[in-house]
């Protein structure tokens, strides 16, 4: 008894304590951080979901660099696609132009110390994003920068859903093929992307970059209006709740994690009740432990609703993507989930060009052709290893 007494205590101590090291330090971060909702843009965009086709580009536009390559991303694997990548950013590095390269500790840990050497040797300006540190540990291992920007020359930028690995290019023995949304741009709103990403640069390295006129050429504005908006574990919730309530005819979400907050579950809930149909794209296939699962709870009500729940057959889906009526689309790096609302670092570019709009939604068609209806009935059916895995989903949620 004595024993079960102190076991339970010290598990009770430890839970005390990442209890209170998460508040703490997500609070002292957000004093320092912004979420900044950028003023109304005009850009040329084009958007991509293979990424075979938007690495070709993306590879081409690098390699044509003349003087600045910055670039975000959460995951950097270490295969030979990404060798192959950093390799590119050696070169270029070589040839004199700036390159910085900015990851996500947790996202890039099969970064080696060798690769990292081989870079900076280069002339590769390297960090990584929020590595643990104290006081709070446990708030700064939760902690990601989920964003994926590249700005080159100042002039094109690219946001969206894909990192850098085998997997991206539908070489993954797994996951495969990589269904995922990513927006090239060109334009005034890659000045937004700029600032974000020499922001990023400044927490994490001291080094502040965002004044410099090198890094800011003058651009043309384009003709299709979007917003860019920046979180860094607070508001996305307003943003995507303010969304829901624009919605007349219909909302569609693609996203691989669908774990909402209780105000997003009950924003869904409130536009069924009004006739707003509401449907949810998801992957069949898992690539996380209990995420399905976390999401199981929510998909019940929702079916009862009337809400349509669509889980991607032909691949993997990592999309996160936002449809409202044709008024207005979401594209960005933000899942529909409880961590991207409340721990990490996202920017999403929400768009209001028709035209665009049709594009995206010729791509959610195709989403929804390759994909097929959940079945509530199975899911309510009695299966004790699923509510257990539920129960724990639900328990972890925040982290998932």
């Amino acid at each position: 008894m004595k024993i079960i007494t102190t076991i339970a205590s010290i598990f009770l101590l430890i839970f005390s304590w990442c209890w209170v090291d998460l508040k703490v330090g997500h609070k002292r971060y957000l004093k320092h951080a912004t979420n900044i909702k950028y003023p109304p843009r005009n850009s040329e965009m084009t958007v991509f979901t293979s990424g075979k086709i938007l690495f070709e580009d993306y590879i081409k536009e690098v390699r044509q660099a003349q003087d600045s390559i910055h670039i975000l991303f959460y995951i950097v694997k270490n295969d030979k696609f990404s060798k192959d990548f950093l390799k590119l950013l050696q070169s270029k590095a070589e040839e004199g132009v700036e390159v910085r390269l900015l990851v996500d500790w947790i996202g890039s840990k099969k970064m080696s110390r060798q690769t990292i050497q081989e870079l900076t040797e280069s002339g590769v300006h390297f960090s990584f994003c929020f590595k643990p540190k104290l006081p709070f540990l446990f708030y700064t291992i939760q902690k990601r920068n989920h964003r994926k920007i590249t700005v080159i020359d100042g002039k094109i930028g690219y946001l969206g859903g894909f990192n850098i690995g085998k997997e991206y290019i539908n070489q993954g023995e797994k996951l495969n093929p990589w269904r995922d949304y990513h927006l090239k741009m060109t334009g005034e709103g890659v000045k937004d992307l700029q600032e974000v990403f020499l922001s990023d640069w400044f927490y994490d390295t001291n080094e502040d970059y965002r004044g410099t006129p090198a890094y800011f050429p003058t651009l043309t504005p384009g003709t299709q209006a979007h917003q860019f908006v920046v979180t860094n574990g607070s508001d996305l919730e307003q943003t995507m709740t303010h969304m829901i309530r624009q919605a007349t005819k219909k909302i569609i979400i693609g996203t691989p994690y669908f774990i909402p907050s209780e105000t997003l579950f009950q924003e869904l809930r409130d536009a069924l009740a009004r006739n707003v149909s509401v449907t949810v794209i998801v992957p069949e296939i898992s690539d996380h432990a209990l995420v399905k699962e976390a999401s199981f709870p929510y998909f019940r009500v929702l079916i009862k609703d009337g809400a349509e729940i669509m889980q991607f057959q032909r691949g993997f889906y990592h999309s996160k993507v936002i449809l409202i009526d044709d008024i207005m689309c979401d594209i960005g790096t933000a899942n529909f989930d409880k961590r991207s609302c409340f721990l990490n670092s996202e920017m999403n570019c929400i768009v209001f060009d028709r035209t665009f709009i049709k594009d995206v939604e010729k791509e959610l068609a195709v989403d929804l052709a390759e994909s097929k209806p959940l079945n509530g009935d199975a899911l309510s059916s009695m299966n004790v290893v699923r509510s257990a895995k539920e129960s724990l989903a639900s328990i972890l949620s925040p982290f998932l």
